[in-house]
Parts: structure tokens; C-alpha cells; sequence
């Protein structure tokens, strides 16, 4: 099946949902691009998220988060991975909403300890108890991502292909998702 996509499908989520491995799968089955606003926004700095968050902060990061997704959301179709934060703006959902669509990628914390627990790169968590903390974000992104116009669960048992092809057939089955056939 040949695919269009006219809008850009923004994938948010808490970190350790699968964003930038989905999406990345999802571009290629669509045959466009994926990009991702941590990865556009270390390239630019010349430096990790890790590092921003150290030396200028978090609002700092925040501002050139929303500056980097207002211009990838300008540009051409593409599936785009967001930083975990990133949908929590009001002012990047409305980024979001004006050229594209946001898709959730639901993911419950059992899911999300177990794919991030060992990783060393993510400055929220660099707390005394990592686990609560990603608990407490949970607690509380979660009504904000729930405002996406679509929402994908993601299972422990499903591959990465699985859950692209989830994604997938929640946007086609969808009017206005920005995913058609032709």
C-alpha cells in the first residue's frame, strides 16, 4: 500500500515510550523522513541535552525546544519525534496542532522503567530514586498528553515493527490524521 502524508505526525510521550524507535520505523515504512527535536536541538548547540540542562538550565532548554519545534513543524511532512516535556506547553501544542497532529504513545511504568532504567543520559531522572520520579512524571504528563488527537498504546510484548504498524493503523483508520492512501 502507497502512502501520503500531508501533515507532520508529532509522537509525544514520557521518555522511554518508544518515540524515536516507533517513529523511526514508521518514516520507513512511509517512506519520509523522521526527525527528532533532542536530536535537532544537540546539533545546533554542539552539545547533549544532559549538557544544556547543566550549564543554562531547564527553562533555558525549554525555549529553544519550542524555537526548534516551531521550525521543524514548518517544514515538510515528516513523522517527529518530541523530548518528553515538550508537549507540556501550551504554546507547543498549539505549535503542533496549527500544521500537524500529535499522536500519543501510551505507555505504562512498568514499560517505561524497564527500557530507561539503566540509562545514564536523562538529566529529570538523575534524582535519589529515579523509579518515583518517572512515576510522578507519569502522574502528571499524563493528562496533558491525553489532549493529543490520537493515542497508540505501547505493550512490552509488541516489537518495534508491531507497534509501527499500530501507529500506523491508528492514523489511517482516522480522518484528518494527515495519512492517506493513494
Amino acid at each position: 500500500m502507497a502512502w501520503q502524508l500531508t501533515k507532520t505526525i508529532a509522537l509525544v510521550g514520557l521518555m522511554g515510550a518508544g518515540k524515536t524507535a516507533v517513529g523511526t520505523a514508521v518514516a520507513g515504512r512511509l517512506g519520509v523522513p523522521f526527525l527528532d527535536t533532542d536530536q535537532e536541538i544537540e546539533r545546533a548547540a554542539s552539545m547533549t541535552i544532559s549538557e544544556i540542562f547543566e550549564r543554562d538550565g531547564e527553562a533555558f532548554f525549554r525555549e529553544k525546544e519550542e524555537q526548534v519545534l516551531r521550525r521543524l513543524m514548518s517544514g515538510p511532512s515528516v513523522i517527529l519525534g518530541t523530548g518528553g516535556g515538550a508537549y507540556l506547553r501550551d504554546s507547543n501544542r498549539a505549535i503542533i496542532s496549527e500544521t500537524g497532529v500529535a499522536l500519543w504513545l501510551k505507555a505504562d511504568l512498568p514499560l517505561l522503567w524497564s527500557r530507561i532504567k539503566h540509562k545514564t543520559t536523562r538529566p529529570l531522572l538523575r534524582t535519589a530514586d529515579p523509579c518515583l520520579t518517572l512515576s510522578k512524571l507519569l502522574y502528571a504528563r499524563d493528562p496533558c498528553y491525553a489532549q493529543a488527537e490520537f493515542v497508540t498504546e505501547a505493550k512490552a510484548e509488541l516489537s518495534i515493527d508491531r507497534m509501527a504498524e499500530r501507529v500506523i493503523k491508528t492514523l489511517a483508520d482516522a480522518p484528518g490524521s494527515g495519512l492517506k492512501t493513494v
